[in-house]
C-alpha cells in the first residue's frame, strides 16, 4: 500500500502471503551504535549481523585500516558513505591487477578472487557479502538464526556476471533526485543497494508505505538520524503463526533485517538527517524492470527469463 506520489505505487502488486508455507520470524537486529564491536583491533571497531542470504560487516575504520579477502566467492560491495572517507581497492579484474582510489560518497562493488580495500584516513565502512562467505557468516552473533534455513527464502543464485568481465567499479553517490525515480538504485551480480534520498526531518505519518515481500529479505541500513520500523504478520488459521505487532526503534549506525512476509513500513524520526539504506541479495527483478531506477544497469544484465509454459 502506497501513497500515489510513491514512485512504488506503480508497481506490480505483490500476491496474498496469507497462506503461505512455513513459519514465520522475527527480525534480525544490528544495534551498532549501542552493542560491543564483534571486533575491536588494530583495523578499529567491526560489528557484523546476517541474513538468509547475506552479511553486513559495520567498521569504523583506524587511518590506514586494511582488510585483505584472499579467496572470496563472489562479487561484494563497498559502502562509503562520507565525503571525506576514501578507500584504495585492489584486486584482480579482468585485464589483470587494479588498483582503484574510491573517493567518499561512493558505493563500490570488488570482483571475487583475492582483493584488499585500505581506508588512508579511516573513517566508516560499510562491506556487504554473501553467506556464501563463511568466514563472515561465523562472525555474526546472529551466525545460528538461519539454522535450519528459512523455507520462505530461496537459496541464493547469483545474477550474470558483466559482459566486460570481472573488475573494481565504482560510483558516486550523489545523485540528485528525479520526479518517478526511488532512490539511488545501483546493482551488481549479487546485491541491490538503494540509497535512499535523504530526510530532513520527520516523515509525514499521513505518507507511509506498509507492504510486504513474500519471498525475500531486506536489509535497512540507518546511516544517521533515527527510525522506527513498524512490522505486523499476516493472520493465518493456525494461532501458532501469529506475532504481536512490533515498532522497532533504531539509531545510528543499525541495521534491520526485516523478513517476509512481514508488512513493514519505516519513518525517520529526527528533526536532522535521516538517513537509509535498502539492501536486497540478490537483487530486485521488480526495481530492475523499471525504465531508469537502476542507475548502472547497463554494467550488469539481468537473468534470462523464462518463456511461460502452459498450465496443466
Amino acid at each position: 500500500m502506497f501513497d500515489p506520489s510513491d514512485p512504488r505505487a506503480g508497481l506490480a502488486v505483490a500476491k496474498s502471503s496469507a497462506v503461505a508455507p512455513g513459519r514465520f520470524f522475527p527480525a534480525e537486529l544490528g544495534l551498532f551504535h549501542d552493542a560491543p564491536p564483534q571486533i575491536d583491533d588494530a583495523t578499529g571497531q567491526t560489528w557484523f549481523l546476517r541474513g538468509a542470504n547475506f552479511v553486513i560487516a559495520l567498521t569504523r575504520a583506524l587511518p590506514g585500516a586494511s582488510f585483505a579477502r584472499e579467496a572470496q566467492p563472489d562479487e561484494y560491495v563497498v559502502l562509503l558513505d562520507a565525503p571525506d572517507t576514501r578507500a584504495v581497492i585492489e584486486a584482480q579484474g579482468a585485464a589483470g591487477a587494479e588498483r582503484v582510489e574510491v573517493p567518499g560518497h561512493s558505493l563500490a562493488f570488488v570482483p571475487p578472487g583475492a582483493s584488499r580495500v585500505t581506508l588512508p584516513e579511516g573513517g566508516l565502512l560499510v562491506r556487504l557479502f554473501t553467506a556464501r562467505a563463511a568466514d563472515m557468516v561465523a562472525a555474526c552473533p546472529n551466525a545460528a538464526a538461519y539454522d535450519p534455513p528459512h523455507a520462505r527464502i530461496p537459496a541464493f543464485a547469483a545474477w550474470p556476471a558483466p559482459a566486460d568481465g570481472w573488475r573494481i567499479r565504482h560510483y558516486s553517490l550523489d545523485v540528485p533526485p528525479t520526479p518517478g525515480r526511488f532512490g539511488r538504485i545501483f546493482r551488481c551480480t549479487t546485491f541491490m543497494v538503494n540509497m535512499l534520498d535523504p530526510q530532513i526531518g520527520p516523515r509525514d505519518i499521513t505518507k507511509l508505505s506498509p507492504h510486504h515481500h513474500d519471498e525475500f529479505e531486506q536489509l535497512s541500513l540507518c546511516l544517521a538520524g533515527r527510525f522506527v520500523h513498524h512490522l505486523r504478520w499476516p493472520w493465518t488459521v493456525d494461532l501458532n503463526d501469529w506475532r504481536a505487532d512490533e515498532a522497532i526503534e533504531v539509531g545510528a549506525p543499525s541495521a534491520t533485517v526485516i523478513p517476509p512476509p512481514a508488512i513493514h513500513t519505516s519513518r525517520g524520526t529526527d528533526p536532522g538527517l535521516n538517513q537509509l539504506v535498502d539492501v536486497f541479495c540478490p537483487p530486485r527483478v521488480d526495481f530492475s524492470e523499471k525504465p531508469g531506477w537502476v542507475l548502472n544497469a547497463a554494467d550488469y544484465p539481468m537473468p534470462a527469463t523464462e518463456p511461460a509454459g502452459e498450465e496443466a
